[in-house]
């Protein structure tokens, strides 16, 4: 498929966005995704959140026991007008092999911004809880005390399992024991005011 504008790609009028409009948005370094058929638009990742991002992947794929995958940024449709590009995910391996996962990942995780945070901390928690997402993670890079906010899925609701700050561990142990640092994932960066 060829590259197409915004407007080629866009739904007729008075009709909601889909998953089909959506695969056809063109590829200009924004991160487009889809909430109950609204198109939600993000600035391209700060260097700071896709370093942050690449040691959490490298911290958790040392981790990663066999059968199971961590992939950077996928496409995760939840439903025909709902899908999301989460930073992290961790899938079964059997599910790796289409264009985008359908099925609920293991572990979900977003890296927090300034754009993102209260979409990350309200609206996809609650669309991860629904879809079924074991283990959701939100990790902040700071500019102040860096954190890592894990949830998991208990009686088809999320609680909150942890908040690790600073120099504290995060001993995970779903969906595989893992120790994560939230300091060590940012030492050295220079972060921005939020």
């Amino acid at each position: 498929m060829g590259a197409v504008s915004i407007a080629e790609a866009w739904p007729p009028a008075g009709r909601p966005f889909t998953v089909d409009e959506l695969d056809r948005m063109p590829h200009d370094g924004r991160r487009y995704e889809l909430l109950g058929g609204v198109l939600v638009v993000s600035p391209r990742p700060s260097t700071v959140h896709q370093a942050v991002a690449t040691r959490l992947i490298v911290a958790l794929s040392a981790a990663c026991p066999p059968g199971l995958l961590v992939v950077p940024e996928p496409a995760v449709q939840l439903s025909r007008d709902t899908e999301f590009d989460p930073d992290i995910v961790v899938v079964r391996l059997e599910d790796v092999g289409g264009a985008k996962f359908t099925e609920p990942p293991l572990l979900t995780v977003e890296i927090r911004s300034a754009s993102t945070a209260m979409v990350d901390l309200n609206v996809k928690k609650a669309a991860y809880e629904g879809f079924g997402v074991g283990s959701y993670w939100i990790v902040d890079p700071g500019p102040r005390t860096p954190s890592l906010t894990a949830f998991e899925l208990r009686d088809g609701h999320y609680t909150q399992i942890a908040l690790a700050r600073g120099g504290e561990a995060f001993r995970a142990d779903r969906p595989f024991g893992a120790d994560i640092i939230p300091s060590d994932l940012v030492t050295g960066l220079s972060l921005p005011p939020h």
